[in-house]
């Protein structure tokens, strides 16, 4: 009620202020039940798959390094056209971003990715990837042994489903294709290129990863989910000599080696024992032959993180671990190139909290569950810090069955990502991606 002395003015302003904050926390509130939708967006996903299946198994096929996915570029984009998407290709190299509005309503991002692996396949699949490409000046097989084929097909599926139920929600699709995740880079390609400047900023954003849980079944986090990616590149200096005539020269193997186990005093004796962190040394690079102490020994490696303190905390310790080996041996300070790769993927709780009682209420309890966050590392963050809440949650490929058999004792381990034996079982695959990301988007477009 209002206060009958009060001004009419002032009255009128109540009124609206307070008729805007009903309308406001309606909306906030509006959550979509899946039980009415399931019939027909089943149906959609049933429909859609053989079509979706022969492009599944197309890009399995066919699959193309980072910032090189021209053909898997073109095909999502000639897809997407024929759904009535307005389609930008180019953005950040390779990437594309693919628009659809259908009135008022707030803009929702799903993100897929583009790049597969340098690595040989050995599924033994009848469409397995014989695709070969240069990589770091050699021929390298290709694979997409990271489930990226299966993103972009439920990515695909995702869009087809939304069209087919598009009266049941407004606002604008940012269907979005990145470049090249596996360097961490592609997702900075395309905010370079002005991805958000040229296509607005997004309200919410989407994204999933397959991972080696039971189909049927979604992982989510609260918070961060995957982990902060840093690169580590220190070549150690010495002087080269005769193998025999250690004391003319300086060793630069040794102290590249004692580095290589120097450096996991910082994980032990530094870093709190109850956070993450992993420093991990995965190429040794030196020498010739075995009678010449070389005069470099160039080490890459992988820093891994959840914190931004205990990624500061890594560096400082790799840098002075380092410094130290050199400064032992006499020689000179070593060339250290720390970069700064992806960040953490951080989920927004609230989004995270209406996304999941959505899902379950889909999918019944016991097939979302909650999950650690993962060690490896994905370049969603970069979207995400530019301020949009979003999502970033794990989709089963295994059979229930095996995925069983494989946790009793003595279980044959199933293959996980990045592995040249991993092979999703695409039917239930897709059509649970489909299914949940259908509903994650439609949920926020209330």
């Amino acid at each position: 009620t209002t206060d009958p002395h009060m001004h009419p003015s002032l009255t009128r302003k109540f009124c609206a202020v307070a008729a805007l904050a009903v309308t406001l926390g309606s909306a906030q509130a509006a959550e979509l039940d899946p039980q009415p939708l399931k019939p027909q967006l089943q149906q959609l996903i049933a429909q859609m798959y053989p079509q979706m299946r022969s492009i599944y198994e197309d890009l399995h096929a066919n699959p193309e390094l980072g910032f090189q996915e021209t053909r898997t570029a073109a095909k999502l984009a000639a897809e997407m056209r024929k759904l009535g998407f307005e389609v930008t290709e180019g953005i950040g190299k390779t990437g594309l971003v693919a628009i659809y509005r259908n009135g008022a309503g707030p803009t929702v991002m799903v993100r897929t990715e583009l790049d597969a692996l340098p690595m040989e396949e050995k599924t033994g699949l009848p469409y397995a990837s014989k695709a070969k490409a240069q990589y770091n000046g050699k021929e390298s097989f290709v694979a997409h042994s990271c489930g990226h084929d299966m993103h972009m097909t439920s990515w695909l599926g995702t869009a087809q489903a939304l069209l087919g139920l598009k009266k049941q929600w407004k606002g604008t699709l940012m269907f979005v294709a990145q470049p090249s995740e596996e360097t961490v880079t592609g997702a900075k390609a395309m905010l370079a290129d002005g991805l958000f400047k040229k296509f607005g900023k997004p309200d919410y954003a989407f994204a999933l990863h397959t991972g080696s849980m039971p189909y049927g079944m979604v992982g989510y986090v609260a918070g961060p989910a995957t982990s902060n990616s840093d690169s580590l590149d220190i070549t150690f200096h010495g002087r080269g000599s005769h193998g025999s005539m250690p004391d003319k020269g300086i060793d630069p193997v040794l102290m590249a080696s004692r580095f290589v186990v120097d450096v996991q005093g910082v994980i032990s004796r530094e870093k709190d024992p109850m956070e993450f962190g992993v420093v991990t040394v995965g190429a040794f690079n030196s020498g010739s032959a075995g009678n010449i102490i070389p005069d470099q020994a160039r080490l890459l490696g992988t820093i891994r993180s959840y914190k931004s303190e205990v990624r500061t905390r890594m560096h400082e310790g790799i840098e002075r671990t380092a410094k130290a080996e050199a400064a032992m041996s006499g020689a000179p300070a070593p060339e250290i190139k720390l970069t700064k790769g992806s960040d953490a993927v951080v989920n927004d709780a609230a989004l995270v909290d209406r996304t999941v009682k959505l899902f379950k209420a889909a999918l019944g309890d016991r097939n979302v569950i909650p999950i650690s966050p993962i060690t490896a590392s994905e370049d969603f963050s970069d979207f995400i810090n530019q301020g949009v809440p979003s999502m970033f949650y794990t989709l089963g490929v295994y059979d229930p069955k095996k995925v069983a058999e494989a946790s009793q004792p003595g279980g044959k381990p199933l293959p996980f990502n990045h592995s040249p034996f991993f092979a999703p079982e695409p039917e239930p695959t897709f059509k649970t991606g489909v299914e949940t990301m259908t509903l994650a988007v439609m949920n926020v477009m209330q």
